[in-house]
C-alpha cells in the first residue's frame, strides 16, 4: 500500500479483523512511502516501489490491485477469488496504490483488478474496509454465518 502507517481509529478497527484471522487470510501490511512529486511523476515513481517489491515475491504470487476501474464484485466472489490461489498454494498481494493511482505497468502485473466500489474512498478507509472484507471471504469460505444473505 502507498501510504502512511495506520492512524489510531484506522489501526483499531485494522486489529479488530486481525485477530480474528487465520492462516492463509491472515494480513501482513507493507506501507511505501507516497511520492513527493505529482499527478503523473507521482503515479510512476510510486508504481516503481510497487513493482519493486513485487518483483521480490514469487512470480507465481497472485496480485488483486485495488483500483477503482476495477470489477466489482460481491462478497462470496471475492471469497471465491482469494480461495482459489490459495487452495493452489499461491500467496496472495493485495495493492492499494496512492492518490494517483498506478501506472500501466502495475495494472499488467496484476491477476485481478477489484473496484471496492465506483465510490472513491480515503486510503486509511480502504485499508480497514479491505480488512473487513478478507476476514468476511475468510468466514464465507469456511462456511461459516457471518455473512448473511
Amino acid at each position: 500500500m502507498v501510504g502512511r502507517k495506520h492512524e489510531s481509529w484506522v489501526a483499531e478497527g485494522i486489529e479488530r479483523y486481525e485477530k480474528r484471522l487465520k492462516k492463509p487470510f491472515d494480513l501482513t501490511w507493507q506501507p511505501l512511502p507516497h511520492s513527493a512529486k505529482s499527478d503523473d511523476a507521482a503515479r510512476v515513481e510510486e508504481s516503481e516501489a510497487i513493482l519493486s517489491r513485487l518483483s521480490g515475491k514469487s512470480a507465481s504470487d497472485y496480485v488483486i490491485l485495488l483500483d477503482e476501474r476495477g470489477r466489482n464484485i460481491d462478497s462470496p466472489a471475492l471469497a471465491g477469488i482469494l480461495r482459489s490461489p490459495l487452495d493452489r498454494g499461491q500467496s496472495v498481494t493485495l495493492v492499494i496504490g496512492g492518490a494517483y493511482g498506478v501506472d500501466p505497468r502495475v495494472h499488467a502485473r496484476a491477476d485481478f483488478v477489484w473496484s471496492l466500489s465506483k465510490l472513491v474512498f480515503p486510503h486509511q478507509l480502504v485499508r480497514l474496509i479491505l480488512a473487513e472484507q478478507v476476514y468476511r471471504a475468510q468466514e464465507i469460505a469456511a462456511g461459516r454465518p457471518y455473512h448473511h444473505v
